[in-house]
């Protein structure tokens, strides 16, 4: 694919990223955010008795708060959530396009629009519903503040467990296709996949400290459900959009092109393999 076909997916990637994230915000706002409102009351009410027994000290201590707080819960809210949501969504934008470059061709012969969709159903399970699984959102200003970087690395290193064990499901695929078909080779490969997943899961350190137990279940379950909603709706969205501009930037000719070259690039290395 040449690099001004690559460039033109990625500009076209960060675009439906843009508008996907977009379409996240607003379900972030809407679904979301009450959540979070509630989350930050609950924490302000149990802290209310604490507070009120630290006198003039407290109080001194509370206008300091006051005066470092810098963005106030509305701006976080509105400018403060759409700025993240509508980057988050550029940056996987132009991360997802340069993937779906690469993946072009060389995953079966899908045209653009279904390998956009697949891409961005196995970008939602790998990088976020797997780690989700694991490590489920919280909502802010509950919990241990003390174990936050603990539970941050933790994320991430399960992140990157998944995105590792889904690229070799995928490589262990396409090596089993030619004995076992294509059909049998993904069954396999995926179930390779979520067996390791589990393991990681066994493995890995728990995250029992995140949330305290008098916390509300059903206020917890609400902020969860939400945050998988915004994600997949940013996933979905960004999928259909860039699957349709993808697909009028490769004209017919050129996608085909595309998928044939690649192809031949991975008949030629079956071949080298098997020599």
């Amino acid at each position: 694919m040449h690099a001004s076909t690559v460039r033109n997916l990625l500009v076209r990637g960060m675009i439906a990223g843009l508008l996907a994230g977009l379409c996240a915000f607003v379900l972030a706002y809407v679904a979301g955010e009450p959540s979070v409102r509630d989350s930050i009351a609950q924490e302000e009410a149990r802290s209310a008795p604490a507070h009120q027994h630290g006198g003039e000290d407290h109080q001194q201590g509370a206008a300091e708060e006051e005066e470092e707080e810098l963005v106030s819960r509305p701006v976080q809210s509105t400018f403060g959530l759409a700025t993240g949501v509508l980057v988050y969504g550029v940056a996987l934008g132009g991360i997802a396009s340069l993937v779906f470059a690469g993946c072009l061709g060389r995953i079966g012969r899908f045209g653009p629009r279904a390998t956009a969709a697949l891409l961005a159903g196995a970008a939602f399970v790998t990088v976020y519903l797997v780690p989700f699984l694991k490590y489920p959102a919280t909502p802010p200003a509950v919990g241990n503040p003390d174990t936050i970087g603990k539970r941050t690395t933790l994320f991430f290193l399960m992140i990157l467990l998944s995105v590792l064990l889904a690229v070799v499901a995928v490589i262990a695929g396409r090596r089993l296709a030619p004995r076992l078909g294509n059909w049998n080779a993904a069954v396999v490969a995926g179930g390779g996949y979520a067996v390791a997943v589990v393991v990681a899961c066994l493995v890995l350190p728990g995250n029992t400290d995140a949330v305290a137990a008098s916390f509300p279940a059903a206020l917890l379950w609400e902020f969860r459900l939400a945050s998988i909603g915004v994600q997949a709706l940013l996933w979905t969205a960004f999928g259909l959009i860039f699957g349709a501009l993808a697909e009028r930037a490769l004209r017919p000719g050129q996608a085909a092109g595309a998928a044939e070259a690649a192809a031949s690039d991975s008949a030629a290395a079956s071949v080298r393999t098997a020599g």
